[in-house]
């Protein structure tokens, strides 16, 4: 049984891996903020049901499984509080021992301010990104220096940091010859927003990390994510992920799934040519798991493109325009005006090879999979508010 801990851990990925991890025999400690709960409230963004604080979840899962899963809320962005997870000065929150558990074997950090119009509301959103992101990560990669050099990092990237090449994404690295000689580097990255260009320069200073001090990383350049229910939220639904509907925080699947269900016309921005990688929700645990279990090692960066599949934004509008009918919802496409500046028309061909090879299984994007969504979004519909939906947020 390893030691588990999970940086972000009450967020829409970090919850489900909280307990993905626990109920496989590993010590779990979970940390956060609630950045992400603050912030829906502050831009009163659309959540489709209430969660139960991190400790309260914590608590029942406790009372379902008999598993532990430690809780400690605290901004990660403050230098000292990050090194008390490694030194022992960290308090618990929640815990049935207080004592400290020790230096983690792993580390998953989820910890970042995680949507791009998030960043591009205004120059203090974008601010509050930048800071908290590459703050945190940071603290992170010293805390390691001085204290456990052995641990493994898993850090959660974005495809959006590639953003869209005319050429094959490669798995995070690149081969390049110029003038008869040849050397390997990071896959150049071109972001598309402040969001994603703090990821980008979170990878950097991993990198750096790595190269200068022989740290352990695994960077999972993960794509848009969609789903709710895990092996693990289906034993109590007051275990479930958070869900955001809104453009600032829902991604594009669960997003035109609630627009279907309350009858708003799915917002396909300009022709909807836009192509991307996409994965289930399960999916985003096993990679975690599998790259946990198959660490890189010291001095090592390793770079995994985390996506499954790929569709365009018309391809999921009509996935989701077939399933939203055949449940008899009156369900439009409507091409808006696009806020972003993107190309809607391109060549998107990424590799994405390395998780199967360590044993990850697709979940594909199938009729009884958006079925799934569909109910739990229809069981709800009733907290779904229209007016918060689209604001046209510029970027």
């Amino acid at each position: 049984m390893s030691h588990v801990l999970i940086l972000g851990g009450d967020g829409y990925l970090g919850w489900p891996t909280a307990m993905y991890f626990s109920i496989r025999g590993h010590e779990v400690t979970v940390v956060d903020n609630y950045f992400r709960r603050n912030a829906c409230k502050q831009l009163d963004t659309g959540m489709l049901y209430s969660i139960p604080s991190l400790i309260d979840r914590s608590k029942i899962w406790h009372e379902k499984t008999g598993k532990e899963i430690k809780v400690i809320i605290g901004d990660l962005n403050e230098p000292e509080f990050m090194r008390g997870l490694f030194n022992g000065k960290a308090k618990y929150n929640w815990s049935l021992n207080q004592k400290f558990t020790g230096i983690p074997e792993t580390i998953v950090h989820y910890a970042e301010q995680p949507s791009a119009p998030y960043s591009l509301i205004d120059y203090k959103h974008a601010d509050i990104t930048l800071v908290n992101n590459l703050r945190v990560t940071n603290n992170l990669m010293w805390a390691l220096r001085d204290y456990s050099r052995d641990t493994h990092v898993i850090k959660l990237g974005t495809m959006g940091e590639y953003g869209t090449p005319n050429i094959d994404i490669e798995e995070g690295w690149i081969e390049i010859e110029h003038k008869d000689r040849k050397d390997k580097f990071l896959f150049p990255r071109q972001g598309n927003s402040i969001y994603h260009t703090s990821k980008i320069m979170d990878t950097d200073l991993f990198w750096f990390g790595v190269r200068i001090w022989n740290l352990k990383v695994t960077d999972l350049m993960q794509g848009p994510v969609y789903g709710i229910e895990t092996g693990e939220t289906i034993i109590d639904e007051r275990l479930n992920t958070i869900f955001n509907y809104d453009e600032v925080f829902g991604t594009i699947v669960n997003r035109f799934i609630a627009q279907a269900v309350v009858g708003y016309p799915l917002t396909v921005y300009g022709k909807g040519g836009q192509t991307r990688g996409y994965l289930n929700i399960k999916d985003t645990l096993q990679c975690v798991h599998k790259s946990a279990t198959n660490p890189a090692k010291p001095g090592e960066l390793r770079i995994f493109n985390q996506i499954m599949e790929t569709f365009s934004v018309n391809d999921l509008a009509n996935k989701i325009f077939k399933i939203g009918n055949e449940r008899n919802h009156n369900v439009k496409i409507d091409n808006i005006k696009n806020p972003r500046k993107e190309s809607e028309s391109h060549y998107y061909n990424p590799v994405y090879q390395g998780l199967i090879d360590i044993g990850v299984k697709p979940n594909y994007l199938t009729d009884e999979v958006i079925n799934d969504i569909f109910k739990v979004v229809e069981k709800h519909s009733k907290n779904i508010r229209k007016e918060v939906i689209f604001r046209g947020i510029k970027w």
